[in-house]
């Protein structure tokens, strides 16, 4: 590694440590939220686990983790990034290992629920120790490069890993694979340069930590209700109106409060919501995608789990190429939003190929699946770096672990939201399309129910590169967008970090 400003080339390779121990604790966090869909129905046929309660194997982690973030970040500067994210890998290590060896179905909610306290607190200290250690703007666009390439795949390679642990192994290796990749992780901390804890932070804000665990938890939990019960069950409405009620009390308590949990500074930034709205909205979309991906190689074109699950590398592969040699290589040399919306728009794109399909189509994979797994795979791959970058750009530094938690909640919002929303519009599509007249089969009613829900998506997508395209026209922001240094107090940051 070549000396940067003057610095031991002892320092640079220290960087690049915490972009390895970074990435894999980023890969840990979002592989989990998918590896453990595919090994479900092996975990219930052992542990006696009924068809309501199986679930909870995938909510409880997405409850713990989504609730959670915005206290993870807060505990995250109060320890310090580092000593937080070692906590957090050696406490996701555990509970995986738990998990992996329950005896019965309440141990393994309980061990996947501990795996999302963990993951709140790993997330945001992940985030917080690239954004303070890479300030180089050249290193820095490398590093969210890579960090964002790994999120990106991520969810698609669980879908791989699921598949193939649970197939050639055991669905336990679906969690006992955390341990020795957290364990890695945690050797890889040695070499990260360390930080101080936060002591400027005031005391705990406590109403806003309860009102915030509450209302994420809730829409998290409503979301995921969505998809068996309906949207206008009165469970379904109750959670989503009692979410946005604590969410709403929530800001109102944060906009008083001497030290406020989350500062709504954050989301106000006109850079800074253009960037948590573009990564939100993409995560609506490209969830619901790997699920009809998964659901459409599966039950239409007779896929095992593991040739549905490597069919997805294509859009991990595209991914990878997007965020690492697009957007890493230009961070800096051009705008956020000249990567933001173009990525947007070629992920529209890549919905939109898809809509064409019927369930008579010809050479779907090199005609349908393959262009658009590319196009998707590319535009996640732009978008994440740049909204990563500006989600903690330019904060004082006892918020960058706020900004870091609300950037994660950005994302596990999407995430839910997608996958019960776009479920729900594909199960009524089909359901409709099948009592037409005429007969139609079972599997045209299925694909005309995947191809309606992926229009949505598109029509997402366009909707957010518009939204983002507008605030780039509406002002142009002042400033460059780096990183604090410790120390710094950025009293108007809300005039940097441009998108323009």
């Amino acid at each position: 590694m070549e000396e940067t400003s003057g610095e031991p080339a002892s320092a640079g390779r220290r960087r690049w440590w915490t972009l390895l121990a970074v990435s894999t604790a980023q890969l840990l966090v979002v592989l989990d939220g998918t590896i453990v869909n595919i090994a479900l129905p092996s975990a219930q046929r052992a542990l006696d686990m009924s068809d309501a309660s199986r679930q909870w194997a995938i909510t409880a982690y997405a409850l713990a983790f989504g609730g959670l973030l915005l206290i993870g970040g807060r505990v995250s500067g109060a320890l310090g990034h580092r000593r937080a994210f070692r906590v957090g890998l050696l406490g996701f290590a555990a509970a995986s290992a738990l998990g992996g060896a329950a005896t019965s179905a309440e141990l393994l909610f309980a061990a996947r629920a501990l795996q999302g306290v963990f993951a709140a607190l790993l997330a945001p200290a992940g985030l917080s120790l690239l954004t303070i250690t890479f300030t180089d703007p050249r290193e820095r666009g490398r590093a969210f490069g890579v960090f964002a390439a790994v999120g990106a795949a991520g969810s698609a390679l669980g879908l791989v890993a699921g598949g193939l642990l649970t197939e050639y192994a055991s669905w336990r290796w679906c969690l006992y694979i955390n341990v020795p990749l957290a364990l890695l992780a945690v050797g890889g901390t040695v070499l990260v340069p360390g930080d101080r804890p936060v002591r400027d932070g005031g005391r705990l804000d406590v109403a806003g930590a309860l009102l915030s665990a509450g209302g994420f938890a809730a829409l998290v939990y409503a979301f995921n209700e969505a998809e068996p019960h309906g949207w206008a069950s009165a469970r379904v409405l109750a959670l989503l109106v009692g979410g946005a009620l604590v969410l709403a009390a929530f800001a109102a308590v944060e906009a008083r409060a001497p030290h406020p949990l989350l500062p709504l500074r954050v989301l106000a930034h006109r850079a800074r919501g253009a960037a948590f709205a573009a990564i939100t909205l993409m995560f609506v979309a490209m969830f619901g995608f790997y699920l009809f991906m998964s659901y459409y190689t599966q039950t239409v074109l007779g896929y095992s789990p593991v040739e549905a699950g490597l069919t997805l590398i294509i859009n991990a592969v595209a991914a990878l190429v997007g965020s690492t040699f697009v957007a890493g290589k230009l961070h800096g040399r051009v705008p956020p939003a000249a990567l933001i919306v173009p990525g947007l728009l070629a992920a529209a794109a890549g919905m939109f190929l898809l809509t064409w399909l019927t369930a008579d189509s010809a050479h779907i994979l090199p005609l349908y699946l393959a262009p658009a797994l590319v196009l998707t795979g590319l535009g996640l791959g732009c978008v994440m770096p740049p909204t990563a970058s500006l989600a903690t750009a330019d904060m004082r530094w006892h918020e960058i672990g706020a900004a870091s938690a609300a950037y994660n909640a950005a994302q596990q919002l999407g995430a839910a939201l997608g996958t019960a929303l776009l479920n729900t519009v594909a199960a009524s599509a089909a359901a409709s399309y099948l009592a037409r007249p005429g007969h139609p089969t079972p599997t045209a009613a299925t694909v005309h129910g995947y191809t309606t829900a992926l229009t949505v998506a598109f029509g997402i997508l366009l909707g957010a590169a518009c939204v983002v395209a507008l605030l780039t026209l509406a002002r142009r922001a002042r400033g460059t967008g780096t990183p604090p240094r410790e120390g710094t107090e950025h009293e108007h940051a809300e005039e940097a970090a441009p998108l323009t």
